[in-house]
């Protein structure tokens, strides 16, 4: 074989890239396709506020959250709490807000409705949010919370899977969770999906 056709060659097999390296290329968009498939599934799977989450049916992440600065309720500083306070034998309900979330301003009413009608203690994660601002916002509304944890970094809302604010989670006795609502609440959502899942864990389903 001529050098000429040995160049050739070599030329042409540079320019079709190996299998190898095709796969390499494509996963990285196989794997994002995936993630927007599953998402949309959680979309249109009925109810658009039933995203999936991984975390059902398992314990609470660990975490401990500090009190929001400066927050009082009776004179007297409320606590904010860790994974262990949801383990302690009663079926809890955690909300995800922020003062700056547009939504939880419309939803923090029917918190107030939630944590009457359900009789379970509501523990509040403020998600990046500065303290002053937190303080107005449930001076403003009233604080229906037991204790309200400060998650200024976000980092425990992260483990916790929250895709944005405002998020319900319902956890059991045991501390494993056991139902996850995105968006705002409303006396539908209380109704139909919340009170429903607290009677069934009561009563030990």
């Amino acid at each position: 074989m001529s050098g000429t056709a040995k160049r050739g060659k070599r030329e042409g097999q540079q320019a079709v890239p190996a299998a190898g390296a095709s796969w390499k290329m494509l996963l990285p968009l196989g794997i994002f396709v995936a993630l927007v498939g599953l998402f949309f599934v959680g979309l249109h799977s009925g109810d658009p506020h039933k995203l999936p989450s991984a975390l059902i049916g398992k314990p609470v992440p660990e975490f401990a959250l500090p009190p929001l600065e400066g927050l009082l309720d009776k004179g007297k500083p409320v606590p904010g709490f860790t994974h262990a306070d949801l383990a302690k034998g009663k079926v809890s309900i955690i909300n995800v807000w922020a003062s700056w979330c547009i939504p939880c301003h419309q939803e923090h009413p029917f918190l107030t409705k939630l944590a009457k009608q359900s009789g379970a203690p509501l523990f509040g994660l403020n998600y990046k949010d500065k303290a002053a601002a937190a303080r107005r916002f449930l001076g403003r509304y009233g604080n229906p919370f037991l204790a309200v944890g400060a998650d200024r970094a976000g980092s425990a809302a992260l483990n916790w899977g929250v895709y944005g604010v405002p998020e319900t989670f319902i956890v059991g006795g045991t501390g494993k969770i056991l139902y996850k609502h995105v968006g705002p609440i409303d006396d539908t959502v209380i109704a139909r999906d919340l009170l429903p899942v607290v009677a069934k864990a009561r009563a030990g389903g």
